[in-house]
């Protein structure tokens, strides 16, 4: 593991973070009475907050297992990874392609104590955490080509960390850079947040986290394709996430508020 495990007083468990809220949309313990109480308030808003991000991780399943499958892609860039959940995306690569690379990158304190949970890959691959902020791409991908060989293709995942980014603080700029530094055959894997659904639920939602601490926005769906400039769009184009190539069995359930899409890099 890279750096040094933070103790829990170097964590400020007094706000509400992201990533534990959505750890504890997702059932799990590694969260903090800030974040459930943000969470039971987005509830109160929004009942199907959790269903969204399960719907929200299943997606990135699909995503995986098709880009390690179809695809042939080796090396996987997950930013904003959060905390650890099963199965997560190097279990769901290496499975497919037990010598997949991964490199995993969030800012948030909490998940390098938890680690030890994301670095239990396979022998012959290859799974590493790093700590560093999202808004930083340059320093993601110094970071990563530790690991990461950037002559041939990765797929670089965003999933939900794009609506915690506004344009006008670089959203569309970071992309472009890391998608700059990726050759040919690479892709991007993506999901933010809309309120193309359920407009009013969204923006209360948005005013629970702003109150939080939590700056979020909403993308429509062509703000969302945006970010897939130039890229080759994999079928169902941008979509909701649980409309993404779905599971046998799981259609016809209603959308939630998140995008999601997949692009290949066809040009350097």
């Amino acid at each position: 593991m890279t750096g040094t495990e933070p103790s829990l007083n170097e964590i400020d468990t007094t706000r509400p973070h992201p990533a534990r809220v959505y750890d504890w949309f997702l059932g799990g313990k590694d969260n903090f009475p800030a974040d459930e109480r943000l969470g039971r308030q987005i509830m109160a808003i929004e009942a199907g907050a959790p269903r969204a991000a399960r719907a929200n991780r299943a997606f990135m399943r699909r995503a995986t297992r098709l880009l390690a499958g179809e695809s042939g892609i080796r090396q996987f860039l997950d930013i904003g990874t959060g905390i650890p959940t099963e199965p997560n995306l190097h279990q769901v690569a290496q499975s497919v392609a037990a010598d997949a690379r991964v490199v995993y990158v969030d800012n948030d304190p909490i998940v390098p104590a938890h680690a030890a949970a994301l670095l239990h890959g396979t022998p012959e691959g290859v799974t590493e955490y790093f700590q560093a902020d999202a808004r930083e791409p340059g320093t993601i991908l110094e970071l990563a080509s530790r690991v990461l060989d950037f002559d041939r293709p990765v797929a670089l995942s965003l999933i939900a960390l794009l609506h915690f980014v506004a344009d006008e603080d670089g959203a569309h700029d970071l992309v472009a850079t890391l998608l700059g530094a990726l050759a040919p055959g690479s892709c991007l894997v993506l999901s933010a947040m809309t309120a193309d659904f359920e407009p009013e639920n969204v923006r209360r939602g948005i005013a629970a986290y702003g109150a939080g601490g939590v700056t979020l926005v909403a993308r429509s769906q062509a703000e969302v394709a945006r970010f897939f400039t130039g890229l080759q769009l994999a079928d169902p184009g941008v979509v909701a996430v649980c409309d993404w190539r779905p599971d046998t069995g799981a259609d016809g359930e209603p959308p939630v508020s998140l995008y999601g899409g997949v692009g290949l890099k066809t040009a350097a």
